[in-house]
Formats: C-alpha cells, sequence, structure tokens
C-alpha cells in the first residue's frame, strides 16, 4: 500500500564534533520518503526552488521514490544551517533561509487523494488540515509538530490534531503541548485532543508509543559511530509509517513492531551525515538490525 509525505526538501549545512557537510540534501520529507522507501511505495508533496538540480531529484528516483507532487517555484530552496556540540542531543540553528518554502501551499496531486497512510511533516498546523482534508479516504493519518507552533499556533495546532489518527513528537514538546510534566498524564492529555495513537520520541532514552490504554517502549540502539543526528525523528517516522504502510496492519502488535523498525532506521541514520548511510542500505541489513532489537530487549520472567 502506498505511503503519501508531505514536508520540507531543503539544502542542510552541518557541523558535529565528528567533522562536517555544506550543502546536502535534508528536509523532513527527504528523510521520511528515503527511510519509507525500504518498505514501499512512497510519494512526496513538497516545494523546491531554481537551485534543485537533477541530480539532486535523481537521489528521489533512485529510491523509485514519486516525486510527482514535489513543486518547484521560482527562488532558492529552503536552506538550514545547524551545530552539534556534546552528547549532539540538540543542534544550534545558526542560519534559517525558508526562500521558496516560506509560501508553500501544499497541493495533494488528484492521483495521490485516495492514499491510505499518510505523514504530515513538521509545517504550520493550518497547512496540514489543508492537505489532510484532500484525504478522505486515508486509513492512517499521522502528524509531526514542535515548539514553534505549539507556543505560536496552539488553537490551529489543536483543531488539526482533532482531525489526525496519530502523533509523533519530542519528550519536550510532550510536555510542553499537554501542560502536564509527568508523560503518562501528558500521553493522556494529548489523546483526548484527538490523536489516539501517541509517540514520544525521548533521544537517547528511545520512543515510547502510547495507543489504546497500552504503552511500549523501544530503547535507543547503542552504537559505535554516531556522526549526524540531522533527519533522525522524521527518518524514525519513515520507518514507523513505512513498515504500516506495507503491512496494512493497525493492531496493538504490528504498532509495536513499527516503532522497532522506525527506531531501527533512525539508528542507521545518525551513522553517517544527511542521507548517506540510508542511501547505502541493504534489506539484509535493516532485517539484522531488528534482530538486534529484539535480541537487545528480550528476557524471560
Amino acid at each position: 500500500m502506498s505511503l503519501l509525505v508531505v514536508g520540507s526538501v531543503a539544502f542542510d549545512s552541518i557541523r558535529t564534533p565528528h567533522g562536517e557537510a555544506e550543502g546536502i540534501l535534508g528536509g523532513s520529507a527527504s528523510f521520511f520518503s528515503v527511510a519509507a522507501s525500504w518498505f514501499g511505495p512512497v510519494k512526496v508533496v513538497a516545494v523546491v526552488g531554481d537551485d534543485f538540480g537533477d541530480e539532486h531529484l535523481e537521489v528521489f528516483r533512485l529510491r523509485s521514490i514519486e516525486t510527482t507532487g514535489i513543486e518547484r517555484a521560482p527562488g532558492r530552496t529552503f536552506r538550514w544551517k545547524g551545530e552539534y556540540v556534546g552528547d549532539m542531543n540538540d543542534a544550534k540553528t545558526l542560519d534559517v533561509q525558508l526562500n521558496v518554502f516560506q509560501n508553500f501551499s501544499p497541493k495533494v496531486p488528484e492521483s495521490d487523494t485516495s492514499t491510505e497512510f499518510v505523514f504530515l511533516g513538521n509545517i504550520h498546523p493550518r497547512l496540514q488540515l489543508h492537505v489532510r482534508r484532500q484525504l478522505s479516504k486515508a486509513r492512517l493519518v499521522a502528524l509531526d509538530s514542535m515548539n514553534y507552533w505549539i507556543e505560536g499556533s496552539l488553537d490551529e495546532l489543536k483543531e488539526t490534531l482533532s482531525e489526525v489518527d496519530a502523533l509523533v513528537i519530542n519528550e519536550g514538546e510532550a510536555r510542553m503541548l499537554s501542560g502536564c510534566q509527568n508523560l503518562l498524564k501528558a500521553a493522556k492529555e494529548i489523546q483526548k485532543m484527538g490523536p489516539k495513537i501517541l509517540v514520544i520520541k525521548r533521544g537517547e532514552h528511545g520512543v515510547t508509543l502510547f495507543n489504546n490504554g497500552s504503552v511500549f517502549s523501544a530503547p535507543a540502539f547503542m552504537l559505535e559511530e554516531f556522526k549526524d543526528p540531522t533527519g533522525a525523528g522524521d527518518t524514525f517516522a519513515g520507518g514507523f509509517m513505512g513498515h504500516i504502510a506495507r503491512t496494512g496492519d493497525l493492531s496493538e502488535s504490528n504498532l509495536r513492531r513499527a516503532v522497532v523498525y522506525g527506531s531501527v532506521m533512525a539508528s542507521f541514520a545518525v551513522e553517517e551525515f544527511g542521507l548517506k548511510r540510508l542511501l547505502g542500505l541493504t534489506p539484509q541489513e535493516i532485517e539484522g538490525r531488528v534482530r538486534d532489537f529484539a535480541q537487545l530487549t528480550r528476557f524471560d520472567v
């Protein structure tokens, strides 16, 4: 089954304690779609500028990602520059140039409006709702958001949340959105807003899934190489939604498996700068790390 993502395609410049990269392909839709493409067909809705060449579009085509929904607008593509220091849990933004992304109004191609699985990347909640209402046949619509929208567009965000099935945010954002410090209480308050499936990303502490009264946690995978955390959250979402779309299964047990697949994909992404590691994967590597995850968490009662 196909999967649609709406989000940003950008050029990133990144510096970490392990090196730096200048003007590499990034953005929420890029990380999500490349990760999800290992599980099945993916379609992207985004906007790029005149500086986005065929060599950049070829990255999506190499992974058989449908790019009909990528609009080309006059001007420059969205650019972000950031730096990670210390434990690399948070990025320091050095420069943001929205460029063509500033006036982005997502247009879902008519042929894609019947898509069953949808991920609304981190854009203005008003635009997320606009897209949501174009997709009346969707079985599962998941949404990402951030502190910027929680602080500045809370009413619009809550309206959008009331019409989606799942929310993927980080720990700090969950507390901010709910007004609760306790994560269990925070999850219950957020689920009252609409999304019955809540995934809270907890950085080095892993991921926690709240669904239908149950709670499931997956640890972060321990790595020897950790070069660049940029896009890890979007990569997680790509693996999570990719597995769900591949199976078409919304059961509790399959959602838990999806969390593990998301965590696996994110663990690969951070091993290199940008999309490099995700593009060079093999199915055998993915399934091997899933087995490693199972071994990591297995115990007898």
